[in-house]
This record gives C-alpha cells, sequence and structure tokens, in this order.
C-alpha cells in the first residue's frame, strides 16, 4: 500500500492522539477516584509507577529507534499506550491500574525523542519547527472539542470515555502502519547509540562539568524542587475537590461535568496568560526572568496552601487557576533563563541533565507525598508547598549570577 506524505500523516495523528488522549485524560483522575476507589497514596504510587517505569526504559527503547526504525518504535509505543488505556478502562483494580501504567511509561519511551527524529528525517530540520507549531493549533482545536464529548460519555460511565480513547489509539496505530513512510532513516553508528555504559560515562562526566558551576548547580536545584513537590498536586487535587473541598450542589452535574469546565476554563485562561508574557515579559533579560520565576514559584506556593485549606469552592478555583496559570508560565521561562546560564558546548548535556533531575525527584517526592495525604489531604499541599519553598532561595541567591552572554559582553568592555 502506498504511504501518505510524511506532513499529512503527522497532522492526522496529531489530531487522532490529542483527542485520545483528551478524552481518556478528562475522566481518567475520576474514574480512579469515584470507580477504582483508590486511595491518596495509591493514586500517588500510580504516577511514581509510571515514571519510574520511564527512567528505566528510555534508554534501551531508545536504540531501537536508533538501530532499526523510527518507524517500528513509534508504531510500538502508540499500540502499547492505546493497549495500555484499555487495561486500566476495562478492568477496574489497582492492581490492574499499576500495570497499565507499566504498559504506558514502556510505550511512551518508544515513540519519545523516535517521533521527534522522525519528523527531521523525513521532512528536514527547516520544516520540522512550521510541522510542530502547526500540529500543536491541531491539537488545541481538537483538545476543546474531545473535552465536552468525553464528559458526555463519563456522563453515562465513567469507563467510556478511556476505552473510546484506547481504541482511537489502537486505530492510531493501524493508520501508522498502513500510512507511515520511512525513507530518510539511516542507522545510527554503533559508537553513538545510546547504550547502559555510555550512560554512565556520560552522567559522570555531566557531574564533573556542572559541579564546578554555581548557576548551573542552582538551575538544577530548583528543578530538582519543581520535581519534588508536583506529584500530591498532579494526583490529588481532584480528590480533594471532590471529598474535601465539595462540588457546587445547586446543579445537579456528574463530577466530569464540572472537571470538564474547569479545564475549558483553564485552557482558555492559559491560552490568554501565555500571550500576556509574550507581550509584556522580557525573555531576553536573565535578571527580569529570574525575578520572574521568583514571583510564579511564589504564587505558586500561596496557591498550594489555600487550596489545601479553604473549605470554599471559589477561593478554591482562584488558587487553582493562580497555581496553574503561574506553573503554566514557568515552563517557557525556566526553560529560557536555563539557557541563558549555559555554555553552548555543554547545553545538550545540562538540558538532559534538567530532565533526569525533575523525574528523580517525581519518584522521590510522589510517595512520601502520598503517605501524608492518606491520612490527611490538606497536609499534603502543606507539605507540597514546604517542599517547593528552597526554590524561593535558590531562585532569589541566583541573581548574583550573569547569564552565560552577558559575562561575556562584561568581559569584553573590561578588555
Amino acid at each position: 500500500m502506498q504511504k501518505m506524505d510524511a506532513y499529512k500523516v503527522h497532522l492526522t495523528r496529531a489530531a487522532l492522539d490529542n483527542f485520545a488522549h483528551t478524552l481518556v485524560w478528562t475522566a481518567m483522575m475520576i474514574y480512579q477516584i469515584q470507580v477504582v476507589g483508590l486511595t491518596p497514596l495509591q493514586l500517588v504510587l500510580v504516577g511514581t509507577t509510571m515514571e519510574m517505569t520511564i527512567f528505566l526504559f528510555e534508554i534501551p527503547t531508545g536504540i531501537i529507534a536508533d538501530v532499526y526504525s523510527r518507524r517500528l518504535s513509534m508504531i510500538i509505543g502508540v499500540f502499547m499506550i492505546g493497549v495500555a488505556y484499555l487495561v486500566a478502562g476495562v478492568f477496574p483494580t489497582f492492581a490492574a491500574i499499576l500495570i497499565s501504567n507499566v504498559i504506558w511509561g514502556i510505550g511512551y519511551t518508544f515513540t519519545s525523542g523516535a517521533y521527534d527524529a522522525w519528523m527531521v528525517d523525513e521532512l528536514g530540520q527547516e520544516r520540522t519547527g512550521e510541522a510542530f507549531v502547526r500540529s500543536g493549533q491541531v491539537a488545541r482545536a481538537v483538545s476543546i472539542v474531545a473535552i465536552p464529548v468525553s464528559a458526555l460519555l463519563g456522563s453515562i460511565h465513567l469507563a467510556i470515555p478511556i476505552i473510546v480513547g484506547a481504541l482511537t489509539l489502537i486505530g492510531t496505530w493501524v493508520f501508522l502502519l498502513l500510512f507511515m513512510p520511512e525513507n530518510g532513516f539511516k542507522p545510527t553508528p554503533s559508537e553513538d547509540r545510546n547504550t547502559w555504559q555510555k550512560f554512565g560515562d556520560t552522567f559522570v562526566s555531566r557531574l564533573r562539568v556542572i559541579r564546578g558551576r554555581p548557576a548551573l548547580m542552582s538551575i538544577l536545584a530548583v528543578g530538582l524542587f519543581y520535581g519534588l513537590f508536583s506529584e500530591a498536586w498532579d494526583r490529588l487535587w481532584q480528590i480533594h475537590l471532590i471529598n474535601n473541598i465539595g462540588l457546587p450542589q445547586f446543579v445537579n452535574l456528574p463530577p466530569i461535568v464540572w472537571f470538564s469546565v474547569i479545564g475549558i476554563a483553564e485552557m482558555a485562561v492559559g491560552i490568554v496568560a501565555g500571550e500576556a508574557l509574550r507581550r509584556r515579559f522580557n525573555m531576553n533579560s536573565g535578571r527580569a526572568m529570574g525575578r520572574g520565576l521568583f514571583w510564579m514559584t511564589a504564587t505558586m506556593i500561596v496557591g498550594l496552601v489555600v487550596y489545601g485549606l479553604t473549605s470554599s469552592f471559589i477561593v478554591a478555583m482562584l488558587a487553582f487557576f493562580a497555581f496553574n496559570i503561574a506553573r503554566g508560565l514557568t515552563g517557557p521561562v525556566y526553560g529560557t533563563w536555563s539557557n541563558m546560564h549555559i555554555d553552548s558546548n555543554v547545553r545538550a548535556t545540562v538540558l538532559s541533565m534538567q530532565s533526569q533531575t525533575d523525574a528523580i525527584g517525581q519518584i522521590v517526592g510522589g510517595p512520601p507525598l502520598g503517605a501524608i495525604g492518606e491520612r490527611r489531604l490538606p497536609l499534603a499541599f502543606l507539605a507540597s508547598a514546604t517542599i517547593l519553598s528552597p526554590a524561593l532561595w535558590l531562585l532569589r541567591h541566583s541573581e548574583r549570577y550573569q547569564p552565560v552572554e552577558e559575562a561575556a559582553e562584561a568581559v569584553a568592555v573590561e578588555a
């Protein structure tokens, strides 16, 4: 069968993939809380299991993409993620949810990196950026449609949108199997492949590079605290809203409808906040970004505390939106601020280390926060705020460090 144009495959896959994932994740956490009956500790352990699986399988699955085929790696990954959602939706038990997250994590590692590499192979570097921008627009449009669809299906039974999302992903797997081309792939030479030995050697060399640079140490430490606190919020905000704060009772709507409304509102507010950041924030000033990150992180801490302590739905929503807007803006600002402090010859090394640091933070921080939430949910949010607080000191402390280019310019002027 003749393969489709790679650009058309990319956009079609983006639409199907985002439709499926939005269907699933609009319902998944409520399903785990109300149907499976997971406790706060179990909810966090599910996330930790997923993070640990990704951490362990990233390298061995990457070898398949490097050595055999990017296309093959993607096809395997999409199929496994679809099966993972199907297992979760069909078998409402804690054990099945854990197994589902292991399958999901392995499937994700087959797709991460492989898809970007396939895009560059097939479209070329010059067309890849534009293709990702266009698919991002497609993804947002599809998500806006998928959220109410998930709410409608979930109002019948919470497992239905998860199963429909799983079947959509399996349909995406069939589409990729039939139409995804691969014409530009060249196997990676053995000396350049990611292996565990190479990973260990690279990790040690990264530590040597970073250890002598205080600015990089601060950046990684901030990223570690961003990872340490996050699992409690990501896994427990919904169960806290349902069980402790309470959803509005003036109209009899299922929880999934309320969470869909919240999700759409969050998306709209996030778009507005992102545009405001783009227009008004000086993304070329290291000092301005450091201060911005300080206040965004402070807003997140206040949001966690207020959300954990309040019993008012309106106050909780104000805290929720304040937290999520600040957190959403933190990502691009933190990434840009980090790059300003990294020499170009070690940039890839440090950025990779950042990702690993965040994952380690989530793996280490999740279970203790889940155990605290098991005793009393508000305490988990207060503990998360406490864990995140040292990032404020690090961000304030980092203002003394000049970005690489500014430091170079200062040296040139003095010379």
